[in-house]
C-alpha cells in the first residue's frame, strides 16, 4: 500500500513517514499544494495523510481539489483540533481527523482502517435503489427526488444513505453504520456518523431540524424512513 504524506512540516513528515514504512507502507512525501496534486496524479497513492496549515493553499482547500478528481482517501493530521475545523473536514471529503500529537498506534489503527475499506466486505454500491420519493444512482452519486430535484453527494454520503435505504425501516447503531461505510471495526467515533447524519439532512430533507427521512431513534441509532 502506498500512502502519501502532506505536511509542511519537515520534522513531522519524517517521523510519520518512519512510523509508516517501518509498518510496511511505501510513503511518498509533499509539501506543498502543486507538490501533492502532482504526486497523486503520477504514483496514485492508496491514502492521503494530509495537515490543514499548509503554505499558500491550506488542506482544506487542497482537499477539495484531490475531490474533483479523485476518491483516495484522506486523513487529515494536524495540530488544530478545533471541532468547526474537524466537522469542516470530514464535510468536504474527509474520512477521518487526528490532532497531533498522537500516539504511533493510533495513527497506525486509523490507517488501517481506512485502508481496509479497498479489501473489506464494506458497503459498494453497484445498482440503482429507491426507497419512497428518493432514488440513488451509484454512478453519478446523486439523489433524485420524485419532483425530479437532484442532488449530488459526496462518496461517503452516498455510501451512507445508500446503506440505510437499503435498510429501510430498520434502526442501525453506530458500530454497524461505521462497519458497513467507513470500514471501522470499533467505536468511539460514533461523532463522526452525527455529523454525516447532519451533512446528509442539510441536502436531502426538506427541513433538516425535523427530518422526515433521516430519522434518529433515540439511544439506539438512525434508521430512514420512506
Amino acid at each position: 500500500m502506498q500512502i502519501l504524506v502532506a505536511d509542511d512540516d519537515i520534522s513531522s513528515v519524517k517521523l510519520t513517514s518512519f512510523l509508516l514504512e517501518d509498518a510496511g507502507y511505501r510513503v511518498f512525501k509533499a509539501y506543498d499544494g502543486p507538490s501533492i496534486m502532482h504526486v497523486i496524479e503520477q504514483n496514485q497513492p492508496d491514502l492521503v495523510l494530509l495537515d490543514v496549515t499548509m503554505p499558500k493553499v491550506d488542506g482544506f482547500e487542497i482537499c477539495r481539489q484531490i475531490r474533483r478528481t479523485s476518491e483516495v482517501p484522506i486523513i487529515f493530521v494536524t495540530g488544530n483540533g478545533q471541532l468547526q475545523d474537524r466537522v469542516k473536514g470530514l464535510q468536504i471529503g474527509g474520512d477521518d481527523y487526528l490532532v497531533k500529537p498522537f500516539e504511533p498506534a493510533e495513527l497506525l489503527a486509523r490507517v488501517e482502517a481506512v485502508l481496509r475499506r479497498r479489501n473489506s466486505d464494506m458497503l459498494t454500491p453497484v445498482s440503482r435503489i429507491n426507497q419512497g420519493p428518493i432514488t440513488l444512482d451509484p454512478i453519478e452519486h446523486t439523489a433524485i427526488f420524485d419532483n425530479g430535484r437532484t442532488v449530488v453527494l459526496t462518496p461517503i454520503e452516498f455510501r451512507l444513505l445508500y446503506y440505510m435505504m437499503q435498510n429501510a425501516g430498520r434502526v442501525l447503531n453506530t458500530s454497524q453504520i461505521l462497519s458497513k461505510v467507513w470500514g471501522y471495526d470499533y467505536e468511539g467515533e460514533s461523532n463522526l456518523v452525527a455529523v454525516y447524519i447532519r451533512r446528509l439532512r442539510t441536502k436531502i430533507e426538506p427541513d433538516s431540524d425535523t427530518p422526515r427521512h433521516v430519522v434518529t431513534v433515540r439511544n439506539l441509532g438512525y434508521k430512514f424512513v420512506g
